[in-house]
This record gives structure tokens, sequence and C-alpha cells, in this order.
């Protein structure tokens, strides 16, 4: 499987080398473009000079004397092109390269390309010259004129392999240049991407060593990291830090549902095993027997909370399905009839505030129950004898807000987030109340939640109050 940098960089350099063949390609054919049009401009230039020069000679005489030959000789040096002067028949008579005598002379020209030449003022071409020069060549031709007719044509050229040699080093340039662009873009790309890629394998690291249990196994973010990378790192750590503590409270959790099991547990197996072997004697069976009972049915209280928090979680809040239309006001006070042996025994007051009109929320009416019911249970547990019970009902904007208070021993300020907690217990004599496992007010929180909705609880001047909110439809 190919890297990132590796999938990265062949896209990059495959560009790149295609921008540098499309860049060489244009620039060759512009740089040939160029040279062609100046050679042709200057081979012009040169055959019409050369057409003026012989048509004086042919006014004074014949153009095959010394003195112009000569004239033609310098011309061609300084222009670094050969010129050859037919005759108005087509015929060779001079050579610009041959003072003493030309191996041409006498060779006819072409008659189309003769008359194509008088006809048209000139002509221009690149290709061979048959008879006078087998190398390709840039080919410019002019008609002379003497006393207005045309008493021959001047024919100039110079080979291509001029143009060839220049872009052929022009090439070379570019090649060179290209390879050493190629080579720096190349350790460049190595160089950047092991510094970027540096922290993607930190990252690669931290997470294998946190697969492998080491759960404080985070990324240390460099002040040098890119923007995206840096906040890729951040995530990461959050995400590492959210599952630390949730693996960290599912041991808690486990400790604490063990430890939990283990003395009812130790209590029912030591009493059945007492009453098997005949240490508990007969007369004392039914009052153990009450006990393993009292036991099992705490124990069953405790898998059923377990399994209704099981079953909030998973479905992750109420469906609306599982919803309806209910008096609070009427839950309330349904529920809180079911304390009235409870609170007659502690001999506690009862303080009711509601409105006179019903106030409807829409939840589910069972689990809604459930946390009034665990509420109230838990205030008249703290409560002392004779204390006061409050329960308050108010509405404000679209929501309802239900209050139930207690008096009793103060909940310290760095206990109160913690009262929310599986198995938690502020006060000792909670822990020593048998009837409790610390999931009362884990399960109210639970399901509060997931309706969507809100719960607190504030503790001071001997009094403790829990507030949890509740969509108003009336």
């Amino acid at each position: 499987m190919k890297s990132t940098f590796g999938r990265n960089f062949a896209t990059a350099a495959t560009i790149l080398l295609l921008a540098l063949a499309i860049l060489g390609a244009s620039f060759q054919i512009q740089v040939k473009d160029y040279l062609e049009e100046t050679t042709i401009a200057r081979l012009q230039t040169d055959a019409g000079v050369i057409a003026d020069l012989a048509a004086s000679y042919s006014v004074e005489g014949p153009m095959e004397n010394r003195s112009f030959l000569l004239n033609l000789d310098v011309i061609s040096q300084i222009s670094n092109a050969d010129a050859v002067i037919c005759d108005a028949e087509g015929y060779v008579i001079l050579c610009s390269h041959a003072r003493s005598g030309c191996d041409h002379e006498g060779l006819q020209l072409n008659g189309e390309y003769l008359h194509k030449v008088l006809q048209e003022g000139g002509d221009v071409v690149t290709g061979v010259v048959r008879g006078l020069y087998e190398d390709q060549r840039y080919v410019v031709s002019k008609p002379i004129y003497a006393r207005e007719q045309a008493v021959g044509i001047v024919i100039v050229s110079v080979s291509t392999k001029l143009t060839d040699q220049v872009l052929t080093s022009i090439s070379n340039i570019f090649l060179t240049a290209a390879a050493f662009v190629v080579l720096v873009s190349v350790l460049a790309a190595v160089a950047f991407a092991r510094k970027e890629s540096k922290p993607l394998r930190d990252m690669a690291a931290a997470a294998t060593a946190f697969g492998h249990g080491d759960l404080e196994a985070r990324v240390k973010i460099e002040e040098d990291y890119s923007e995206e990378v840096e906040e890729l790192a951040l995530a990461f750590n959050n995400m590492a830090s959210s599952l630390q503590k949730s693996e960290y409270k599912r041991q808690e959790f486990v400790a604490n549902v063990s430890h939990e099991l283990k003395t009812p547990m130790t209590t029912i197996s030591g009493y059945v095993d007492g009453i098997l072997d005949g240490t508990i004697p007969e007369n004392r069976r039914a009052h153990y027997l009450q006990i393993v009972s009292d036991e099992t049915k705490r124990l069953s209280r405790l898998v059923r909370s377990m399994l209704d928090i099981s079953q909030l979680q998973t479905e992750q809040g109420i469906p609306e399905e599982k919803k309806m239309h209910f008096d609070l006001e009427e839950t309330v006070g349904s529920v809180l009839i079911t304390f009235e042996k409870k609170i007659n025994d502690k001999g506690i007051n009862v303080d009711v505030s509601m409105p006179e009109h019903p106030v409807y929320t829409m939840a589910n009416r069972d689990y809604i129950t459930q946390v009034v019911y665990n509420l109230i249970d838990n205030a008249a547990k703290f409560c002392p004898s004779g204390g006061h019970l409050g329960i308050t009902i108010r509405e404000g904007g679209n929501k309802a807000y239900v209050s139930i208070s207690n008096d009793g021993e103060t909940i310290p300020p760095e206990e109160l987030p913690l009262v929310f907690d599986r198995f938690h217990k502020t006060d000792k004599s909670r822990s020593q109340n048998r009837d409790g496992w610390g999931l009362g007010l884990y399960i109210v929180k639970t399901i509060v939640c997931a309706h969507g909705e809100n719960i607190s609880v504030t503790s001071k001047d001997q009094k403790t109050t829990f507030t949890f909110t509740m969509p108003l439809v009336n």
C-alpha cells in the first residue's frame, strides 16, 4: 500500500514533469519561430541588397566581372549566407563562395520556380535546393531589375543547421535546468514530507500505545505544526482523554458492583450454608431466611436498576412514541401519597407549593414517576425526625421546574458535583443504610437527561434541594 506521501509525491511529480514538458515544448516552438523569422528577415534584406548591387553592375556591364564577385563574397561572409546569381533564363552565372568560378555555372533553375519569383517579386521557402545544395535551407529569392527589365534573380540561403544548433543548445540548457529543478523539488518534497508526516507518525505511535493499554499516551503539539495537523492532534488528545475517563469509569463501575455484590452474596451464602449444615438452629431459621429473602430482593432491585440504566443509555433519548401528555402535579401528588407512612413515622412536615391549575408536560410518565419517587425517597431518608420536606412546582418560560428539598446535614461543596455518580454516597449514614445502592440519583439524572432536560442540586444552611426541568405544554 502506498503511503500518503508516495501518492501525493507521484501526483506532484507528474504535474511538475508535465508542466516542464509543456513549458519546454512551448519555449522550443517560440524560439524556433523567432529564429526562422529573424533568419528569413535577414536573408530578405541581404537578397534585396545583392539584387540592387547586381542591377547596378548589370547597367555598367556583365555581372560576371571580378569587382561584383568580390562585393558578393564580402556580403556573403558578413551575412554568413550563400548567394547565387542567375540570369533571366534561370542559368547560374555566379556563386558567392567561388571567386574563381562556380561549379554550378550553367545549371538552369526550374522554369516554374523562376517564373514564380519573377511574377511575385520574390519567394521564401524552406527545403533542399536540388543541384545547388544537399542540406535543408532557408531560401529567399529576389528578381534583379535593370532598366525596368528582369535581368536575373538572386538566391540567398543559409543552412537550417545553424538554427538546429541553437535549438539544441537551448534544449540542453533547459534540460539541465529542469533536472536541477526536479532534483531540488524532490529533496524539498522529501524534507517537507518528513516534517509534515512526523506529527502523523507521533499520532500513530500514541494510538498504538493507547491501544496497548497506555491510557496516558498523548500527542505532543509543537509550535511549527500546521493548523490542520494541530486540530487533528487536539482532536486525538481530546478523544484519548474521553476514552481514558470512560475506561476509568468502567473500571470504577466494575469495582463498585463487585464490592456491592460481595456483601449480600456472602451473607446469603453464609446463612444458607448455616441452615444446610445445621449450624443455625431450627427455631432461628425463619429469621435468617427472612434476611436471605431481603438480601435477594435487594440484589433484584440492583439488577433491575442496572437494566433500566442500560436501556436508557442504549436508546440515547426517549422516543416520541413513548411520551405522553400528563399533569405533573397529579404525578407528584400520587407519588407523595405512597410515602405517607414513612413521613408520618418520622414526623416530617411536608410543605407543598404548586400552581392552582394543572401543569402539563410531554414526557414518559413512568420514568418521571420514578424520578419523583427516587427524589422524595432520598429526601425522606435523610430528613431528620420533625424536619421539613418541601415540594415545589413552578412555571418559567416554556419549562416546568420541579424542586424537592429536605432539611438535614449540608452536603460539602466538593461533593455536590459527585452526587449523581454511580454508587456515590456522600453521607456515612447512607453507607450504613443497606436499603440503598447509590444508584437512585444516577438513575434520576439519566432519565432527566434522556428527556433532553437538566437537573441540579444545591445544599446550604442545613437544606438540600434537587431541581429538574420538564417541557411545559400548557
